[in-house]
């Protein structure tokens, strides 16, 4: 089956321009917030609450976030998102432009941002199964995580130039922007109806508590859902730590600044390179293979703990990539074949959480853990944890058993419905 096939299908196309926009906008916006802060203030502290606040926001708001994509429609939700974060992030162009930021104008307006994404993002992932086909769900898939590496190339060095030769205010005006032309491709999206079960489907509608007590026992009731995020919890603690506080710490010793950058882009090369191939793969048991991918996660940690040279690291960062894009499109793929449609938004709402709610606790703890027992022993320590936590995943006997659904080629296109 062509690797092109989902791009037959218009919604699909427009989503696809919707979130590679997006992202390219999200790759450009920390990078021009953080040096708006600094700027300000010159403070590591003040730049850590402004984005921290974001983040926390986000991960409160996500349960909420997937009983509306399940609610309502997902298309339509995720535009008004786009709106509210195009608001949010023009006010902030517009007060450092004009030189009146201050950091409780940033961080409250960072809580709205993170507000907004968190309504998104759980639509946003159970949107793209009602775009096409099941036979090419998989290849779709594949395209989104493929288009969505790419953007993040392009934007990093985008966020850099508009930064340096126009500044920080004209590179959080460029992210708005996106989040405009990003809304109006989600707007042209059509999808057709969801069928919702018997209890959602009756005449009272059910209290937001209820629809998140319905999205618990989904997601409680199989085990190689809740055994997979409770092990990403682990890994994504351990990368935060490992690579995104204590990275830079050992690239300053040893490879410079430049040569870590270009460490980090070797993990993206990996992850556009990944995607090809795990558009192409055909394995019974698509989940398993995903999980134990994810052994790889662990190379580049391990990498700085033992030997931080830059060949070295670049391989490792591009291997781990390659191999946790295998997963990213298994689990995406599995998820949307197993979880039931009129529920998936809220399943993944708390397979969010589980997986984000560790990544700030890995930041906040690998600075100390590091300081009292060493940046060796603490990176081996953490590279050991993470291969622990794939070990868990790939015990699992429901991970190891669970089949993929290879569908049948489907023989007309879907029907689509406006909202």
């Amino acid at each position: 089956m062509s690797l092109l096939a989902p791009l037959r299908h218009r919604s699909f196309r427009f989503l696809l321009a919707g979130r590679t926009i997006d992202t390219l906008g999200n790759a450009i916006a920390p990078i021009a917030l953080a040096f708006a802060v600094l700027d300000l203030t010159g403070s590591a502290r003040d730049l850590g609450l402004v984005l921290g606040i974001r983040t926390l926001t986000n991960v409160v708001f996500l349960l909420f976030g997937g009983v509306f994509a399940d609610r309502l429609p997902r298309n339509l939700l995720m535009v008004g998102s786009c709106l509210a974060a195009a608001v949010t992030q023009a006010v902030v162009a517009a007060l450092v432009l004009t030189g009146n930021a201050t950091i409780p104008l940033l961080i409250g307006l960072s809580a709205l941002n993170g507000m907004a994404a968190a309504v998104a993002l759980p639509a946003s992932a159970a949107i793209l199964p009602q775009t096409v086909p099941a036979d090419v769900r998989q290849q779709a898939n594949g395209l989104n995580r493929l288009f969505f590496s790419t953007a993040m190339i392009v934007g990093a060095p985008m966020a850099g130039g508009l930064v340096a030769g126009v500044g920080p205010g004209w590179g959080m005006a460029a992210d708005a922007a996106t989040f405009l032309l990003a809304g109006a491709c989600f707007a042209l999206v059509r999808l057709p109806a969801v069928a919702r079960d018997s209890v959602d489907a009756d005449a009272d509608a059910p209290t937001i508590l209820t629809e998140l007590r319905t999205g618990w026992s989904e997601f409680r009731s199989r085990t190689w859902l809740w055994v997979v995020v409770a092990a990403f919890g682990v890994l994504n603690a351990g990368a935060s730590g490992g690579i995104h506080v204590l990275g830079p710490v050992v690239a300053d010793d040893t490879i410079g600044r430049r040569a870590w950058g270009f460490v980090l882009a070797a993990v993206t090369a990996g992850n556009i390179v990944g995607a090809f191939v795990a558009m192409r793969l055909r394995v019974s048991r698509l989940l398993l293979f995903g999980c134990a991918s994810c052994f790889a996660y662990a190379l580049p940690v391990l990498v700085l703990g033992i030997r931080p040279h830059f060949v070295v690291l670049a391989v490792a960062g591009f291997v781990t990539g390659a191999m946790m894009e295998q997963f990213n499109i298994a689990w995406d793929t599995t998820m949307q074949e197993h979880i039931p449609a009129d529920k998936l938004a809220r399943v993944y709402s708390y397979d969010m959480v589980g997986s984000y709610v560790a990544i700030p606790i890995g930041q906040i703890a690998a600075g100390p853990i590091a300081l009292a027992l060493g940046l060796r022993p603490t990176l081996i320590g953490l590279a050991a944890l993470m291969t622990l936590a794939v070990i868990f995943m790939v015990s699992s006997r429901d991970v190891r058993t669970l089949r993929h659904k290879v569908p049948e080629p489907a023989d007309r296109p879907m029907k689509e419905s406006v909202p």
